[in-house]
Parts: C-alpha cells; sequence; structure tokens
C-alpha cells in the first residue's frame, strides 16, 4: 500500500483490475493475464471461481484453459459452490450461481442431489426447480423441497404477520357502523369523531355521531379466490402468490381458495395451508386460458358481494379474448370485486398484454403490478371494498388503464 492516505500502491491497483478483467484466453490461474500480474493463493482461487462462469461465452462451455467452465460433474459443482461460499458473502454467491445456471446451461445438474445439497438457496433458483419439478428424480426431490422450504419460510416470516394484520383490521373497520348498539360502541373512535362537540363547561364530549362495530357475524367474513397464472414468464410471482395464498387460508375469517392455471385449472385448496405443497403442485410453462379459468372461479363463487377474486397473470390470453370479457364482466355485476396482478414480485415493471389489461378496466377490473410488501395493504383496500385504481395510483403502482 502507499503511504499516501487515502492512496494505493500501483501493485495493489494492478491486482484490482487484474482481478476485474480477468485473464487472456489462454491465461491459466496464476498466470500473469493482461495486466502482467500473476495471481497467487487466495486471489488465484478467487479468480479462478469467477473465470468458470464469465470467462467463456454465455451458453457455451469450453474445454482447457482457465475457461473451461464447471465441467458435467456434480462433484465439479459442488467444489466450486463451496469456493464461492467461501470468498464471497451470500448476496454475491447467488448473483454467480443464477449466472452459472444461465451462462453455462447447468439445469440439468440440478436434478442431481449433489448439486441441490450444495446450492445457496435463493427466490431464482426455487422458480427453477419449480419450473423443473416433473422431471426431479426421487433421489433429489426430497433436497428440492429442502431448498424451496428455506426460502419460502423466509418469505413467510418477512409477509405473513403484516398480511394478517391488514387483513384483520381490513375487516373490523369494513364491519363498522354509524349505529352500533351499546355494547358495540368503539368509544376511543366516537370520541375522536366529535372532539369539534366538546363542552368545556361540562368537561365531557357530547357524541353526535357514534362509531362502533357491528355484531359479528358467525358465517366468514369474506371469501378470497386466488388465481395463479403458470406461464413461465410468471415464475417470481408464483412463489410470492402461493406464500400470500397460505397465509389466508390459515385465516379462520376467511374462506379461501387457490387454483393454478394454463390450458387447464388445478384446484390446489386442498394443499393451500403449505405453500411448497402448492409450488410442488403446480408446472410453469405451457400455454394459458384465463377464460377457462375464470369459469372455474365463477364455480366457487356463492356470496358474490362478500367474495375477492385475485388474478395473477400477465394476460397473455391464448384462450377465448371474448368469453374472458364476458365472464369478468358477469362476475363484477353480481357484485364480485376482481384485481388482476400482473405481477407480485420484486422486479420493475412487467411485461403484460396492454390490449388485455386495457379491456379488463374498462370493466372497473384494475390491472396492475404490486411488490410482495405493498400487496398485505393492496389486500385490505380490496377488502374494505375502496377504488382500487385510484389507491393504486396514490402509492405510486404501475397500473393499466383503460382507453380513452
Amino acid at each position: 500500500m502507499s503511504d499516501v492516505p487515502g492512496r494505493v500502491s500501483d501493485l495493489e491497483r494492478r491486482r484490482r483490475w487484474r482481478m476485474v478483467l480477468g485473464g487472456t484466453d489462454d491465461t491459466e490461474a496464476g498466470e500473469q493475464g493482461v495486466t502482467g500480474l500473476a495471481l497467487d493463493g487466495n486471489d488465484a482461487r478467487i479468480d479462478a471461481a469467477l473465470a468458470a462462469v464469465y470467462d467463456s461465452k454465455p451458453g457455451q462451455r469450453r474445454g482447457g484453459g482457465r475457461a473451461g467452465g464447471l465441467g458435467r460433474s456434480a462433484p465439479a459443482v459442488a467444489r466450486w459452490l463451496g469456493d464461492i461460499r467461501h470468498y464471497f458473502p451470500s448476496p454475491v454467491v447467488q448473483v454467480l450461481q443464477r449466472d452459472a445456471i444461465e451462462r453455462l446451461q447447468l439445469r440439468q445438474l440440478l436434478l442431481e442431489p449433489e448439486m441441490l445439497q450444495a446450492v445457496e438457496a435463493d427466490l431464482h433458483l426455487v422458480s427453477l426447480i419449480v419450473e423443473l419439478n416433473r422431471l426431479l428424480p426421487d433421489a433429489t426431490r426430497a433436497s428440492a423441497r429442502r431448498v424451496v422450504a428455506v426460502v419460502v419460510d423466509e418469505i413467510q416470516q418477512r409477509l405473513a404477520a403484516r398480511t394478517k394484520q391488514a387483513v384483520h383490521g381490513a375487516l373490523a373497520r369494513s364491519q363498522r357502523t354509524r349505529r352500533p348498539r351499546s355494547a358495540d360502541i368503539d368509544w376511543g373512535r366516537t370520541i375522536h369523531a366529535n372532539l369539534q362537540h366538546y363542552l368545556p363547561q361540562y368537561g365531557t364530549v357530547v357524541p353526535e355521531r357514534l362509531v362502533g362495530y357491528g355484531r359479528r357475524q358467525r358465517s366468514l367474513a369474506r371469501d378470497v379466490i386466488v388465481a395463479i397464472d403458470q406461464s413461465g414468464s410468471m415464475a417470481d410471482s408464483l412463489v410470492y402468490a402461493a406464500v400470500f395464498g397460505s397465509v389466508l387460508a390459515s385465516m379462520p375469517a376467511l374462506s379461501t381458495h387457490v387454483v393454478a392455471f394454463d390450458t387447464a385449472v388445478v384446484d390446489l385448496t386442498s394443499v393451500a395451508h403449505d405453500p411448497v405443497d402448492v409450488l410442488f403442485g403446480v408446472q410453469l410453462g405451457g400455454g394459458t386460458d384465463i377464460a377457462q379459468a375464470i369459469g372455474y372461479c365463477q364455480q366457487l363463487i356463492t356470496r358474490p358481494a362478500d367474495t375477492l377474486v385475485v388474478v395473477v397473470s400477465d394476460l397473455f390470453e391464448g384462450g377465448n379474448a371474448a368469453l374472458l370479457h364476458d365472464r369478468v364482466a358477469a362476475m363484477r355485476q353480481s357484485g364480485v370485486t376482481v384485481l388482476v396482478l400482473l405481477a407480485l414480485s420484486d422486479e420493475g415493471a412487467p411485461v403484460y398484454d396492454h390490449h388485455e389489461a386495457a379491456a379488463l378496466a374498462a370493466l372497473g377490473v384494475p390491472s396492475m403490478a404490486c411488490t410482495p410488501d405493498a400487496f398485505p395493504d393492496l389486500l385490505a383496500a380490496a377488502l374494505e371494498g375502496r377504488d382500487l385504481a385510484r389507491w393504486a395510483n396514490e402509492h405510486g403502482l404501475h397500473t393499466a388503464v383503460a382507453p380513452t
């Protein structure tokens, strides 16, 4: 290092550039590469781990030299995974894994238990496992479920409590009445609503308007139907939707159905309590028939005015679009609240069918992208019967609009 504070020596500068730029195609780990500086020790091992992924073109396996990729054996991949976990923090490990799978075409290796036992679990990996789950051999399935369960548990810990709190609050607010019975008066809110009627000479508030709750009904407060598009582009959204569906299914105040669809509809309500089972019950890819899925949802509706249907889809309809519009319009006319989530993920603006989204918006059905952290509040707004398009705009969510 240089003796001047805040500056580095020429040797250290060359070492850093060597780590950034890598070597030439014919340099081995430990040779000089483009900066004329040889690497050794940990630097050489880090450089080799990065070179295995980034010194070859995407989709190309190269034999010979340092850029030979990770090879085709699971043990070689497991050793590489061990190296990157040793030298890099977890977020970087996940990026390296993702790039290795995409650039070196390692999907087949995910079918081997040694690979799954060594990987760092993240959302991208879960999406890939879900896509491949029908191909998983029995020896690998248990390892795959453990990987999925780790990520799902992390998501649940982050979102479940907020979702339940938002739902309970929304149901309580929706049951509030201005003509409560004496035992049902919410005195705190009543006093707050009548502060302008405070009489100082008596030291009291004269309540002109009472605020309270209606009698709790023995029946379920709301029916919720979550319909999840299984097309490959919805992979991340599907994972989050499975978790939210499981959280809602665990709430006694709600009757929750979870269905997945492509050109067929699979009712996953019986396993909705376990999001891992939900994810292993779907199959990413294939065509999309949203009209058929909406038709199935219509059969589940018994209390239209108390029903919320959440459709998680990018709206690329492969079925009968006119039938889709007719069925959605019938739902809306019967009093059902319908919400379309174009994406339920942390990604940017989604790719979706703008024509279909605009057509549904014209029917009074908002279509929007939503992050998982924002979804509990959106769900609460839907259960309260609020104007969802306005709510989304107020909270900065990407929303499709009807044609003018």
